[in-house]
């Protein structure tokens, strides 16, 4: 089963030394209307072709809209090897509303 991460706690590690790299899984269109600075964004259609940009040896997070996406791309990369892979729960969402208002809600 994968772990978890709250947006809390991942706002928290962020600017820390051991960060997890945060992967976004939504589309593009969705990026362009609500982003974390600093993030990978690959679409989760397209993970598979691409994970050999990711890396095996730092923390992933893995977060969408709401977290059932991400939920789905960390359990498929926990399934091909990579050993810490988290799910940012409540998705960028949850990012809006906890975390930074700033960053809109959709």
């Amino acid at each position: 089963m994968v772990g978890q991460i709250t947006v809390t706690e991942l706002a928290r590690r962020l600017p820390t030394p051991d960060a997890p790299l945060v992967v976004d899984v939504r589309e593009p269109w969705e990026i362009e209307i609500a982003r974390l600075p600093g993030t990978m964004n690959i679409p989760m259609s397209e993970i598979p072709q691409r994970l050999a940009e990711l890396p095996r040896d730092r923390e992933i997070a893995v977060l969408c809209h709401v977290g059932g996406r991400s939920l789905r791309v960390a359990g498929f990369l926990a399934a091909q090897g990579f050993n810490t892979v988290v799910n940012v729960a409540g998705g960028i969402h949850a990012w809006s509303v906890e975390v930074d208002p700033g960053v809109p809600v959709y």
